[in-house]
């Protein structure tokens, strides 16, 4: 008989974590868990079940997809002062 519930880790997990993410940082996450599995070999299976057990609380796949990561408008650098200094901070 197991000790552990969906609500009360087992023994050897103690601890839970709570952990909110924002839908760019979910997506770099689930990205990042990917390209480790794909990364990790044959001889270590314990570590690729812990990253497909993590993966398997995320999001599906398409879920992932559909979030956008804005990009930062790239800022064009100020020209030089006539004198050559560079400009005075705002």
């Amino acid at each position: 008989m197991s000790d552990e519930t969906p609500d009360q880790p087992s023994v050897e997990a103690p601890f839970r974590y709570h952990l909110e993410l924002t839908p760019p940082q979910l997506k770099i996450t689930h990205t990042a868990l990917r390209s480790l599995l794909d990364d990790f070999g044959h001889e270590e299976p314990e570590i690729l079940e812990l990253i497909r057990e993590v993966l398997s609380k995320l999001p599906d796949e398409h879920a992932i997809r559909a979030i956008e990561l804005k990009r930062m408008p790239e800022r064009t650098p100020e020209p030089p002062a006539p004198d050559g200094k560079p400009p005075a901070a705002a």
